[in-house]
């Protein structure tokens, strides 16, 4: 059983609550407010965010050659995605979720795949 790294664990806890919090607020928060927060581009940028977070989850978790790749984009949308909400207000859990998804997706795009994803291969069976 090869078993991911604990920097890969955080990155893939991140990207639950970042994708979750984006799906949510962008469905339930910001059609419910309307305005500006119900515009098709806000939206877009959401639903962009809470897609690329579970791509990047999944591409993490099966040890894809190109998770870094997709983490470095996760880091681009995550970043784009809080600067928005902020500017908006009204979505600091968006805000939070996406910086600390941002972080914890650009600690994977600049390791080494191996050493990020592999730390508990060696003691596979």
């Amino acid at each position: 059983m090869n078993q991911l790294s604990n920097q890969a664990h955080e990155a893939l806890k991140a990207l639950g609550i970042c994708h979750q919090t984006c799906h949510s607020m962008a469905m339930v928060h910001c059609l419910e407010i309307g305005g500006e927060h119900a515009r098709p581009q806000h939206l877009r940028l959401m639903l962009d965010c809470a897609d690329i977070c579970a791509a990047t989850a999944d591409f993490i978790g099966r040890k894809s050659q190109f998770h870094t790749q997709l983490s470095a984009l996760c880091v681009e949308i995550c970043e784009t995605c809080a600067e928005e909400c902020q500017k908006l207000g009204q979505m600091d859990d968006c805000v939070t979720a996406c910086r600390d998804c941002a972080e914890r997706c650009r600690e994977i795009a600049r390791s080494d795949h191996a050493s990020a994803l592999n730390a508990g291969a060696a003691h596979a069976p």
